[in-house]
């Protein structure tokens, strides 16, 4: 008997070393180029443009996994959300309390079959069915040398997790090159605040001598 699926993506095996970190201590990776779909915005993340945004990007990744296996046979797991957050030209110019100048790009990584052609019968598919489409865009992100760890808690206490980070950055000779980037492993829904499992990181370069 054939199977019904010939192919499968496993991303989260394949990068494991980029999506299960260490709560303890932070870690030095090289993130490769990878291919995410991408919402961008401005504002208040508990805002209707943010959640609109997030259900968007859901509609589309599931959409594009379920015409694969169909139409290809291929099959692979739907990643976890991720965020790039800035504001200004770096995370020292970051106003916790701006909530309405927050600028973020909402993300989802896509196994490299997926193309623009891929994309584009998803979004048929989705207009045909009346889903919410915000605007997006597919496109390659390498961020290269990154300092990483994982926060276990509220989203809301990750202010001493980004203090080890920038300590640890300040004892090792790096500095920030890149926007703050969060990778949303536990869902708020469902999860106990203490229990969330978010990843930290910074895109980082090494500081030059004086």
């Amino acid at each position: 008997m054939t199977s019904a699926v010939s192919a499968k993506i496993d991303l989260k095996k394949q990068f494991k070393f980029l999506y299960n970190p260490s709560a303890r201590e932070v870690s030095i990776v090289d993130v490769p180029k990878m291919k995410f779909l991408m919402v961008d915005g401005v504002g208040d993340p508990n805002s209707e443009t943010f959640h609109t945004g997030i259900q968007s990007l859901y509609n589309l990744a599931y959409t594009i996994k379920f015409g694969l296996k169909k139409q290809r046979r291929i099959d692979f797991p739907v990643m976890a959300l991720e965020g790039l957050w800035s504001m200004g030209t770096s995370m020292d110019e970051f106003d916790p309390n701006a909530r309405d100048k927050w600028e973020w790009t909402l993300m989802i990584m896509q196994p490299e079959v997926v193309t623009r052609e891929t994309v584009k019968t998803a979004v048929e598919e989705i207009k045909r069915k009346g889903k919410p489409l915000t605007p997006f865009r597919l496109e390659e992100l390498r961020e290269g040398l990154s300092a990483q760890i994982m926060h276990v808690g509220p989203y809301s206490a990750e202010a001493a997790t980004i203090r080890t980070i920038r300590e640890f950055m300040e004892r090792n000779g790096y500095s920030q090159n890149g926007r703050h980037h969060e990778i949303y492993l536990g869902d708020p829904r469902r999860a106990a605040p203490s229990k969330l499992r978010t990843i930290l990181r910074w895109p980082v370069k090494l500081a030059r001598k004086a």
